[in-house]
């Protein structure tokens, strides 16, 4: 486990090493979000670390320190994509499209960094692309395999490209799609995916916006599990310094606000950078996104929000409505601990993942039900906390208007939908 800094010490930034002194939002002391806690250990103490982001004053990366290590977050992990119907679509269009853009068949290689479940790399089998998915956590790659997808277990980086070269051909295609802010050594992870790649290859990343968080007010995606919060200029710089080079981009709406980067070898200039990349920077540009100023003016609307969500509970709660939740996503507990919200404000929240059901938030120590429980209790209103899942949650939920229910969704603020 790393050790904290003191508080008389100044972190420095993970890619370039300054020192970061400017403050991007301070969101109190927080437990691991997917640390859930079981029924025996109700009445033990959990450990709560800093959430304090920073922001760099020379290359803008935004960034939280590594309070603990990545082995201890990811040694246990309860967040699996297939749970999410919207995640499913999203990575079975990705795949057809990059078998098509990218001409991939029977003798490529697609390679999955952070590949979950096989969520994803399920797809690129069924469309005959071979495949090797990279998941760090033990129990999550254990249910890859079970389903027939070819998991390594351990993190990656430069050492463990260096040793899947001996045992395999370099990539045709890397994935890793909201994996580049887990990673809190962010050169060796990307400086891995450049010994990989092949001379041709082609890597795509996906990671929320940090315009899309700010814009959007999206605090709740801080929290221990993301090291770093990322923009298309300093993604670039990274990406350069480790001999790659970004030659596309979309935006995508997965999370709030997405970025999916296309980047290649320097040496392969075959393949042109396009307009797009020359028009995002120039966007990020524009909105002073290589200054301080839209980093600076975040905390306050996070002041804000807080302040909002809190007036409508106290005010349900004072006409006697009750409040339920719907999933155990980690922004649901960065919101929750940082608003205070406790089994006084929310009665239960519930998950379809079982390995969520039947035990507690962590921190709040709101009990994590069935989904058919709501069915049971009959709640006035659905706190909908994987606010990125909404229109999937409320198609799913629809019934609970038959008795009047309504939804609610706390980001960007608050908004009740009958």
């Amino acid at each position: 486990m790393p050790t904290p800094q003191n508080a008389s010490s100044t972190p420095k930034c993970r890619f370039c090493a300054a020192a970061l002194t400017h403050t991007f939002v301070d969101l109190g002391m927080s437990p691991l979000c997917q640390r859930h806690v079981t029924p025996e250990e109700l009445n033990h103490m959990e450990p709560f670390y800093p959430l304090h982001v920073r922001t760099c004053d020379q290359c803008f990366l935004v960034q939280l320190d590594e309070y603990v290590s990545p082995a201890e977050i990811f040694n246990d992990y309860a967040y699996f994509s297939s749970f999410s119907d919207t995640m499913l679509a999203h990575a079975k269009a990705y795949c057809a499209a990059m078998k098509d853009r990218f001409n991939l068949g029977p003798t490529s290689l697609a390679v999955e960094l952070a590949s979950n479940d096989g969520y994803l790399l399920q797809y690129f089998q069924k469309l005959g692309v071979p495949v090797l998915g990279v998941e760090p956590a033990t129990n999550v790659a254990q249910a890859a395999i079970a389903k027939g997808v070819p998991t390594i277990s351990e993190f990656f980086g430069v050492a463990l490209a260096n040793k899947l070269l001996k045992s395999r051909e370099q990539a045709d295609l890397m994935v890793a799609n909201n994996v580049l802010a887990h990673v809190p050594d962010i050169n060796d992870f990307v400086g891995g995916v450049r010994v990989l790649l092949k001379p041709t290859g082609i890597v795509t990343m996906e990671f929320p916006h940090v315009m899309s968080l700010i814009d959007q007010n999206l605090f709740d995606t801080i929290y221990h599990e993301h090291f770093s919060y990322l923009g298309f200029l300093t993604v670039q710089k990274i990406f350069a310094a480790q001999g790659l080079t970004v030659f596309d981009v979309e935006e995508v709406d997965t999370h709030g606000g997405s970025l999916r980067i296309y980047a290649r070898q320097q040496a392969n200039s075959a393949v042109p950078v396009s307009q797009r990349v020359h028009d995002f920077a120039q966007r990020e540009r524009a909105r002073g996104f290589d200054t301080l100023a839209p980093y600076l003016a975040f905390a306050p609307k996070v002041h804000d929000t807080k302040r909002k969500l809190l007036s409508f509970l106290i005010d349900a709660k004072s006409r006697g409505k009750s409040v339920a939740g719907y999933g155990a996503p980690g922004k649901g507990n960065t919101l929750l601990n940082y608003c205070g919200i406790r089994t006084d404000f929310l009665d239960y929240t519930v998950d379809r993942n079982p390995k969520k059901k039947g035990n507690y938030l962590p921190g709040t120590r709101i009990p994590i039900r069935d989904p058919e429980v709501i069915r049971q209790t009959k709640p006035d209103y659905l706190l909908i906390l994987p606010w990125n899942l909404k229109d999937e949650i409320i198609r799913q939920n629809h019934f609970i208007r038959e008795w009047g229910g309504q939804f609610v969704v706390p980001i960007p603020e608050v908004m009740v939908i009958s």
